[in-house]
């Protein structure tokens, strides 16, 4: 697989080879299922061939992904030698009760003991919390998040539990033995959430996204403010600015194709509509709002019209706000944010 990786590196190097915006490459993000299992000379050797096929900025920010019950204290201290000057660490929750119930790998001495060896190697550290779970109380998630504050990490990424069909978490809700996750909790958790973290410095700048000045994930970043980037694995997404592609989920049917010399990857033509609607999706959901100036040169006043129309509703209810011509979702309409912005989509228009 660490072979098929490389070629594919090799192989796509040339995709902005003629893009005049492109500067090199910003971010290496090792994501998706448990990168962390390569050894130190796999994570070296992967990044040595992107370093070979492609033109790369100086200090690119570079990820690992991981969950705690894979950075043992020998492991964490393997990885501070290696080129990684990210982590991502998913640590959902310092409760025992709630990772039993959310089936983690891990239990909360584990994420605590993770936390204490990697803050001593790695500066930057993000760690993902899970609110709105049935029977964590507001005192037991503010507690979630001043732990998370006292290990000093300074970006923290966090969702609400969603229950996936067909999962231990699923199967207990149907037999009654846990009750469903709460809009008003979650809504309520969030709120404290967003008040707890600003108050410690953090900068809330994607909906699910806050870091301190300086340490804002640039690699989500880049997806959010609409910059090309390249999926290398099995499932692993792409996009360039017209069009999106993936890579074959099937990692047999994967190794298959590029031991063929051949691309395993889909790809749909992004349609104007489909432009709009993306960027009202990722604009909406960050500090940097969407531009009325942009919408009117990228998409046309049609856009803009259909826009100011649809957002009328929201702006007189508070939800949405315009300063400088950059249309935000308020405080009181964060939490709905993706319910606006399916309101505001463009699904009539011919491309």
């Amino acid at each position: 697989m660490v072979l098929a990786l490389s070629k594919e590196i090799a192989v796509r190097k040339n995709e902005f080879e003629n893009d005049p915006e492109f500067s090199g490459v910003e971010t290496i993000y090792f994501g998706g299922g448990t990168p962390s299992v390569l050894s130190n000379d796999e994570i070296n050797f992967l990044i040595s061939e992107v370093y070979k096929n492609y033109k790369v900025v100086e200090n690119p920010e570079i990820t690992l992904e991981a969950n705690p019950d894979d950075l043992s204290v020998e492991r964490i201290l393997e990885l501070s030698k290696s080129p990684i000057n990210r982590l991502s660490i998913g640590i959902q929750s310092f409760y025992e009760e709630d990772l039993q119930l959310m089936n983690r790998a891990h239990n909360s001495a584990e994420a605590k003991k993770c936390l204490e060896e990697a803050t001593k190697y790695f500066d930057n550290i993000s760690l993902d919390l899970i609110y709105g779970i049935p029977g964590m109380s507001d005192e037991m998630w503010k507690q979630n998040i001043q732990t998370a504050l006292d290990f000093g990490i300074p970006h923290i990424s966090s969702y609400a539990l969603t229950v996936e069909p067909k999962t231990a978490l699923s199967k207990l809700i149907q037999t009654g033995k846990i009750a469903e996750p709460q809009d008003e909790v979650a809504s309520n958790h969030f709120m404290i959430l967003v008040e707890t973290l600003q108050k410690n410095g953090f900068i809330h700048y994607e909906l699910s996204n806050f870091g301190k000045e300086n340490y804002f994930s640039k690699n989500n970043s880049a997806y959010w403010l609409g910059k090309k980037y390249i999926g290398i694995g099995p499932s692993a997404h792409s996009y360039d600015g017209e069009k999106r592609g993936w890579n074959i989920a099937n990692n047999s049917l994967y190794l298959k194709a590029i031991q063929n010399d051949e691309l395993p990857i889909e790809t749909e033509i992004l349609t104007i509509s489909d432009r709009y609607n993306e960027y009202i999706m990722t604009g909406l959901r960050t500090i940097w709002g969407v531009s009325l100036e942009r919408i009117k040169n990228e998409f046309g006043l049609e856009y803009l019209d259909y826009l100011n129309k649809q957002s009328q509703k929201f702006l007189n209810d508070d939800l949405l706000s315009i300063e400088n011509n950059i249309l935000k979702p308020t405080p009181k309409g964060k939490f709905l944010t993706d319910g606006i912005a399916s309101d505001l989509f463009y699904l009539n228009l011919e491309d």
